[in-house]
């Protein structure tokens, strides 16, 4: 079995907290943009059902984990209840502003079936892959604070709080995996992943821009000229997708491990907002 590259003296907090119940939130809550604010309420849509996939399947393969990892792998499953609960209030502000979000969330849950008609173990692995894209999307968002400016502050909020907790537990598929794995070659270990992360790939990016560009419909604004905005927003300014490529490509590379990069320093930057609704008995050590 390969061995894993989490870092010895990680911990992985699951903090508790709740945003913009009683809060009013601007349609365009990002800026003012209906670009922007498509952008991220397209991937909010995808986290409720998303979270819970991830959730069993990597659940599925915690028995015969070492003691640590299966620590880790249920502060993670508190998280990502944490944060599906978060992104259900979240979108019930999008929903509450007129947007139908129903062909969005049917999207998802196609993937999600088509997902679990495979054996368990390509759960696991498109899990795995989809993990890395959140933290890999989490890190830039912490890392440039251009992403959120001038966000209503509670919906910032949720973001950089989620976009925390991603990177703390990105590690935890990954390591999921490498133990299902153990008993498989690195050439197949390597294979496999990597085809499914080309095909998660493809079928993530293509969903939520037909996501982001339906929301946009509803906003009155269509053509090749909003097209053409929306994919400027994403690879060129402030360029989430193309700023995340390295990162994306990384996953490729022989030796790869999400803890290859350790950016805990933009935990620690973010986590001190959150100090007080720390769990205080769910820990992973």
């Amino acid at each position: 079995m390969p061995k894993a590259k989490t870092p010895a003296d990680l911990t992985i907090t699951p903090r508790d907290r709740r945003f913009g119940r009683d809060t009013a939130q601007r349609r365009w809550w990002l800026n003012g943009d209906p670009i922007a604010t498509a952008f991220y309420n397209a991937l909010s849509v995808t986290f409720p059902k998303g979270e819970g996939f991830f959730i069993d399947s990597v659940r599925r393969f915690r028995e015969g984990t070492p003691p640590r990892l299966q620590a880790e792998i249920a502060a993670f499953t508190k998280q990502e209840v944490m944060h599906t609960r978060e992104h259900v209030a979240f979108n019930r502000h999008v929903t509450g502003e007129g947007y139908d979000i129903s062909s969005l969330e049917a999207d998802v849950q196609e993937q999600i079936d088509l997902a679990k008609s495979r054996p368990e173990i390509a759960s696991l692995a498109a899990t795995m892959c989809l993990e890395h894209f959140t933290a890999i999307l989490a890190h830039e968002l912490l890392a440039n604070p251009k992403h959120l400016a001038g966000a209503d502050p509670e919906a910032g909020r949720l973001w950089r709080w989620h976009a925390l907790e991603e990177i703390e537990h990105k590690g935890v598929a990954y390591d999921t995996w490498l133990h299902a794995t153990r008993d498989w070659s690195r050439w197949q270990r390597w294979k496999v992943k990597s085809i499914v992360m080309l095909h998660t790939t493809y079928r993530f990016v293509r969903g939520r821009k037909r996501g982001m560009l339906e929301l946009l419909r509803q906003d009155g604004l269509t053509g090749p000229r909003v097209a053409w905005r929306l994919f400027w927003y994403a690879f060129g300014n402030p360029g989430m997708g193309r700023k995340i490529l390295g990162q994306w490509l990384a996953f490729f590379m022989p030796g790869f491990h999400p803890w290859n990069h350790d950016d805990r320093t933009l935990i620690g930057k973010a986590e001190s907002d959150y100090a007080d609704a720390v769990l205080p008995d769910t820990a992973a050590a």
